[in-house]
């Protein structure tokens, strides 16, 4: 595989995933201000969710959003992560190979 699209793939994973991680902490902390400490029948908040060490009642709805958002973000920023390990191990071979026949000073 060429080092570029190495690079490519590792940023297209790492992106995504920071912006669903960010997106669901944002969401967290809006659930944690505006939803209630106490379940809500008739608003179908029945889910408890633990934010903050306390805990916040959401619907279902709400509840599978921010699974989606951590989980997927989580799986996404990982697979980045690992690319990118890659990609720098891919360079640290290319730069060793040119210093070791001589095309770069020390």
């Amino acid at each position: 595989m060429k080092i570029g699209l190495l690079r490519f793939f590792a940023f297209l994973f790492l992106l995504p995933g920071l912006v669903g991680l960010v997106a669901s902490a944002a969401l967290s902390i809006h659930y944690f201000n505006t939803r209630s400490h106490q379940p809500e029948p008739r608003y179908s908040r029945t889910v408890p969710r633990e934010l903050k060490g306390q805990t916040v009642y959401i619907t279902a709805r709400e509840d599978q959003q921010l699974d989606f958002l951590r989980y997927y973000g989580l799986r996404s920023f990982g697979i980045g992560l690992g690319l990118g390990l890659l990609y720098l191990g891919a360079m640290a071979l290319k730069l060793d190979r040119r210093r070791d026949s001589g095309d770069v000073a020390d």
